[in-house]
């Protein structure tokens, strides 16, 4: 079993976070893959954050974490929209959700 944190860009926060999530090392979540691991983060109450999710990314692709640009950036951005908004939920609103399904409120500006 290898360290989550011997994996580029992901720190001993990171490392901590995955496994209070039940991702206990670095096979482990490279078998799950970003989505699936970030999932496990959001469904067990980590406050969700696009940065986080574009370096966990780059981290299991072997990218700095800063790589991400342009259509990557913009196409993993929908991405992490779509996961934040099927886990995790727990610390918002029923009215916050709401007016962010329909468009209202700047999701942007909040992660």
């Amino acid at each position: 079993m290898t360290a989550i944190s011997s994996i580029r860009n992901l720190g001993p926060a990171m490392e901590t976070a995955f496994r209070d999530a039940g991702i206990p090392d670095a096979e482990t979540l490279r078998a799950l893959g970003a989505n699936a691991a970030y999932a496990k983060l959001l469904d067990n109450g980590h406050r969700a954050h696009f940065i986080s999710y574009y370096v966990l990314h780059m981290a299991l692709q072997g990218r700095p974490w800063n790589d991400c640009k342009g259509a990557e950036k913009t196409a993993l951005r929908q991405q992490f929209d779509a996961l934040k908004a099927t886990h995790g939920d727990a610390g918002r609103s029923e009215l916050e959700a709401f007016l962010d399904r329909i468009g209202v409120t700047d999701r942007h500006l909040r992660d």
